[in-house]
């Protein structure tokens, strides 16, 4: 039984990888807007993640059943589709290393919904590790280059994308246990491919600006990057992890993005201030110490 609650090497391994792969997401989400609108850039995020799994879903479709299509798509809209609107939005107005501290609030916010909405028991030291990391999510809020406080209301759009990861990861692990990973990404986001895609071609100049913009071609080539690799490949190791071991640890994920988020920020000449040091270390305080209340209560099982 205390193996089973152990995670296996696997597990780590793909946890490694994934951190690197969503660590480098909000950089690509930086060179993108280059040339796109964000609404634009999330249009063909989810375009290309959607349709480059479709060649490995032709014998899943057959195995989904009636009651699972409404999950799917709930899964294709908070798991996938909403979050890359609101983090395009977002970066419009925050540094990409900035926006990849922030997304360390998705396992509070996967533990607030277990407790709201899947009937989850959390102990004491739990909500402790919540309201640290809600500190430090105040802190990076209001943090700017003056020394003053100042709120910045588009650093909301990604704890409300946060909100919709924490909505998924509890939908996944609760409610669509009998479906492998590649299935449930593959399907899910295949479902709101067409929508974006459509949005894409007939709502904005697209075509035009791949004429006419000089940067359209690289940063089309980053958002392909981001759509194939960091959502669609990213999506399928998150969902194996998910179904390997619990949604905590699966959303711990987070220590390492910022680490890479902001490395690869820095590189690229964006500023690091205290404040953001002070927040994301409240963050990740809030994020140990929640998770290991939840290990050290499962251990004597």
């Amino acid at each position: 039984m205390q193996q089973s609650e152990a995670p296996p090497l696997k597990a780590w391994l793909l946890l490694l990888l994934l951190a690197m792969i969503w660590g480098s997401s909000f950089i690509l989400i930086k060179k993108g807007l280059i040339a796109f609108r964000p609404d634009q850039l999330a249009a063909i995020r989810i375009a290309s993640a959607g349709f480059v799994l479709l060649p490995f879903l032709m014998r899943r479709f057959r195995i989904v059943q009636r009651h699972h299509w409404p999950k799917l798509i709930s899964v294709g809209l908070v798991g996938s589709f909403i979050p890359a609107f609101l983090f395009a939005f977002a970066q419009t107005q925050l540094p990409s290393g900035v926006t990849g501290v922030l997304n360390t609030f998705t396992p509070l916010a996967t533990l607030l919904i277990g407790v709201l909405i899947f009937q989850q028991i959390v102990a004491l030291q739990q909500w402790v590790g919540v309201l640290i990391g809600l500190a430090g999510t105040v802190i990076l809020i209001t943090a700017n280059a003056n020394g003053d406080f100042q709120f910045n209301a588009y650093a909301l759009l990604i704890i409300l994308a946060t909100v919709c990861y924490g909505i998924n990861l509890n939908l996944i692990k609760h409610h669509i246990p009998d479906l492998g990973a590649l299935t449930i990404t593959g399907v899910s986001l295949f479902l709101v491919a067409p929508p974006a895609l459509i949005y894409l071609l007939a709502a904005t100049p697209f075509i035009e600006q791949l004429a006419t913009q000089p940067d359209s071609y690289f940063s089309l080539s980053a958002i392909l990057l981001l759509g194939v690799v960091g959502t669609a490949m990213a999506l399928v190791i998150f969902n194996t992890v998910v179904k390997i071991t619990d949604t905590t640890f699966t959303s711990s994920v987070t220590y390492l993005i910022p680490i890479v988020a902001l490395i690869l920020g820095v590189i690229d000449g964006e500023p690091f201030l205290a404040e953001h040091a002070i927040g994301m270390a409240a963050i990740l305080t809030g994020v140990f110490v929640a998770n290991r209340r939840a290990q050290k209560r499962k251990s004597p099982a």
